[in-house]
């Protein structure tokens, strides 16, 4: 009796705990000014049935070329059961039935490069006066918000000095304490010294690292082995950084690691079955990922012609983060004399779509508000990708990058119950994907505003 009520005690303290959460999460959310606040997520095993059938009017499954009408999912728990036409498929009696004929249904999107510890532009000021504490709550609710407006699953790449904050949310959310998307993280990064530090700050005081710092090939094999033992699932770092403007408009950029170092990076990842995440903007340090043959290389904004050869020889992906360059316009024409990483990156980008590079959906989040990265998908159509392209970067190009195409990026038998639907068709409007109105992850409903009154809804649409 004694130790029945102690359990019962402990349920009662964690689902207060739960509650008190939630209810600070959604807190935050309210605060940032100029981002619509999410309703809260609903608390972890709402489902009644373990069995749910959904009704598609339409279906992207991310490997057909256009989309299937009429169409019946069947879940079995978290995962997808059975898909096929509505005619073939039986639903059994006593399921759940949730009817989205007025909607497109798509797989959860997923972004390859976001940074979940980023809540706005001051990150020094972040990282120097919040707690650890305080940002991995912040970095919690950015997650949320990332998955209400669709994105079931995240690539997190570093935590900006918030130490391994992100593996704690990673685990959080894998142990059903809280809701949010599917995370692979990447810990706390790595830079040599003199790299991505504060600026402006005096020299004789002692300040925090947004990355860890590491200068041969030793300490790098240590360091990587430390953050993989800490519960890191990518290895990240910076190949470069800083950068300037040629005469010519063409990007100065100094590498950072020596070829040794990028090499101990990737051998030591790769021989413990992890992946590398090279951030190089171009030049001798781009070359040294493309040499050593890194998992993926982000931005990529300047481009050789064997630069492109080695990407697709190596079958290494490019995730372009072309949205945050277009933010950064006129800032970067103020600070490099008239020009921008923009005007770089958009020939660049059209000329890698051309020659075939494999290019995975990313945004690099973080200098902007949490929830508004939906308008990556705007450019990469504009600079040269079909819709068709965008999709399935952002869905089965991206699972497969992230080694887990068995488990997510499309709709078929076996795979997560992870959803996303708009009311129009993306086939033919890429910018419908940045008005999600339904979000399913693991067969359990996110977001549902599919009946939402005052033409918010796709109740009135065919």
């Amino acid at each position: 009796m004694i130790a029945q009520a102690y359990r019962t005690r402990g349920r009662s303290i964690r689902a207060g705990t739960l509650i008190i959460l939630f209810l600070f999460c959604s807190f935050l959310i309210a605060q940032e000014p100029g981002t619509p606040p999410p309703p809260p997520l609903p608390p972890p095993q709402m489902r009644t049935n373990e069995r749910i059938a959904i009704r598609a009017g339409r279906l992207f499954d991310g490997k057909a070329d256009d989309l299937r009408k009429q169409q019946v999912i069947l879940i079995e728990g978290t995962r997808i059961q059975q898909v096929g036409p509505a005619g073939e498929v039986h639903i059994p009696p006593g399921t759940d039935v949730l009817d989205l004929t007025n909607a497109v249904l798509l797989p959860g999107l997923i972004e390859g490069h976001t940074h979940i510890f980023a809540s706005g532009p001051e990150l020094d000021e972040q990282m120097l006066k919040e707690s650890l504490q305080y940002r991995t709550l912040e970095a919690l609710v950015n997650a949320q918000r990332d998955l209400y407006v669709g994105f079931t699953t995240l690539r997190d790449l570093k935590t900006l000095g918030g130490m391994y904050g992100d593996v704690d949310v990673r685990t959080a959310i894998n142990n059903g304490l809280v809701q949010g998307p599917r995370l692979q993280v990447s810990g706390r990064g790595f830079q040599i010294t003199g790299g991505f530090h504060p600026k402006g700050y005096s020299r004789d005081i002692p300040l925090p690292s947004m990355l860890e710092t590491v200068d041969s090939p030793w300490e790098v094999r240590k360091a990587v082995r430390e953050q993989l033992m800490n519960g890191a699932d990518w290895i990240k770092f910076y190949a470069t950084n800083e950068f300037s403007f040629g005469p010519d408009g063409k990007m100065v950029i100094p590498p950072m690691f020596t070829p040794e170092e990028v090499q101990a990076f990737v051998e030591e990842a790769h021989d413990r079955g992890h992946k590398v995440s090279c951030h190089a903007f171009g030049g001798k340090g781009l070359r040294n990922c493309l040499a050593a043959g890194v998992d993926t290389i982000e931005h990529g904004v300047q481009l050789s012609d064997e630069d492109i050869q080695q990407f697709k020889a190596k079958g290494i992906y490019l995730i372009p983060t072309l949205y945050h360059y277009q933010l950064e316009r006129e800032h970067d024409a103020k600070k490099y004399g008239g020009h921008s990483v923009a005007e770089v990156s958009e020939p660049n980008f059209r000329r890698a779509v051309a020659a075939g590079v494999k290019i995975a959906f990313g945004t690099g989040v973080g200098p902007f508000p949490h929830g508004t990265q939906t308008k990556e998908f705007e450019y990469m159509v504009k600079f040269g990708m079909t819709p068709l392209q965008v999709l399935r970067a952002a869905t089965i190009v991206n699972a497969q990058m992230m080694g887990w195409d068995a488990k997510i990026g499309s709709i078929e038998p076996g795979k997560f119950a992870d959803f996303v639907a708009v009311c129009g068709d993306p086939l033919a409007d890429i910018t419908e994907l940045e008005r999600v109105k339904f979000v399913m992850k693991g067969g359990q409903v996110m977001r549902n505003d599919l009946d939402a009154p005052n033409g918010k809804g796709c109740s009135s649409q065919k």
